[in-house]
């Protein structure tokens, strides 16, 4: 039922990857044994690609336990699991950065998934005014080289610096960008330079955090305190589209194209992105193995017609929501979208 994406000769993966950071707790507390069963129920419904980090706490432990469970109940007629994680080194600690320090994170990740090689490392520099995230790359290309990465991928990363970096040979096979109905920023020089170059875009936020639901249709707008912090982020790009009311609008406009489909808006959200020629996957972020059976509508539900994508087009191009390059505003660590990051969660030192 899942359609897969090569991304790199050999190496191929589901278009839906189960997201992680949810499992750090950040959207409440999840037990183990849930969340043991619920990568269980994704990964026997065909989502065999798990999206995780280092600085999301606990995560990569959790999903190492349960690739062991996962060969224990199956064996060797087990479907592979692809893991990706991220190399996240702290704001405070780019300046003095060294391979010692990228090896021992590289390490921890391989200890902690308990494997012999991650199969995709991305990774994200955090301020492009520090000098040094080429030269670390070429420390991760050379990790790569010795077998303790299979791949190698970035993550909010602008178009000029992807670019470059290719240009200097490191094989970049994907780029994890946020990408939504509300978010587009991705889909113009970004996506051009991935399809020339056959990057993938591996894509995260394509619900919005949770505000593509049928909850939120004909809701009030929502006040402080927002339950999380997915919500605050997410606001924060509705209001970027032009306000609570508009974003009515566009649900109304989900909520019509999933009736007949037998879809949920956030299935209808999820295939939206899923379309477009450069997004090789969307991570799909839910929380809980029930709301499997919805994410897994996205790829099996009836395709757009002509029609309705015009519509949908039309209705976005109103407010075509935050601009500039990828991670922008992300990155200007006094505007509001900045103001909320955190940017020190990792501890980089090759000492631990």
């Amino acid at each position: 039922m899942i359609p897969t994406v090569t991304l790199a000769p050999g190496y191929v993966i589901p278009r839906l990857i189960k997201g992680g950071w949810q499992l750090a707790g950040g959207h409440g507390a999840v037990g183990d044994a849930e969340a043991m069963a619920d990568m269980f129920a994704y990964a026997e419904a065909g989502i065999t690609a798990f999206d995780c980090a280092d600085i999301y706490t606990g995560v990569e432990e959790r999903i190492g336990a349960f690739l062991r469970a996962w060969w224990a109940r199956h064996g060797e007629t087990a479907p592979r699991i692809r893991v990706h994680t991220k190399c996240v080194p702290d704001l405070d600690a780019l300046p003095t950065l060294t391979r010692a320090d990228l090896e021992w994170t590289i390490d921890r990740s391989r200890a902690r998934l308990g494997v012999e090689t991650l199969d995709l490392v991305q990774f994200h520099w955090w301020d492009y005014a520090v000098p040094g995230m080429a030269e670390a790359l070429h420390h991760l290309d050379a990790l790569r080289r010795e077998g303790k990465i299979a791949q190698l991928g970035l993550t909010n990363t602008d178009t000029p610096h992807l670019r470059a970096f290719l240009d200097a040979g490191i094989p970049i096979v994907s780029h994890q960008v946020q990408l939504s109905l509300l978010d587009r920023r991705p889909l113009g020089a970004m996506a051009a330079l991935c399809r020339e170059r056959g990057v993938s875009l591996l894509c995260y936020g394509a619900l919005a955090g949770g505000f593509f639901h049928e909850r939120w249709l004909g809701a009030p707008e929502p006040t402080e305190p927002l339950e999380n912090r997915s919500l605050v982020k997410y606001k924060l790009i509705i209001d970027e589209c032009g306000g609570w009311e508009r974003f009515q609008a566009l649900l109304a406009l989900l909520a019509r194209l999933a009736e007949p489909r037998g879809a949920t808006i956030g299935a209808v959200a999820i295939r939206a992105v899923l379309d477009e020629p450069a997004v090789g996957a969307v991570i799909a972020g839910a929380r809980h193995a029930r709301h499997l059976a919805a994410t897994v509508a996205a790829c099996t539900m009836a395709p757009f017609t002509a029609a309705e994508r015009a519509a949908l087009d039309a209705l976005l191009a109103e407010a075509p929501g935050p601009s500039g390059d990828v991670y922008a505003l992300e990155r200007d660590r006094t505007g509001r979208h900045g103001a909320i990051m955190r940017y020190n969660l990792n501890r980089t030192a090759a000492q631990g």
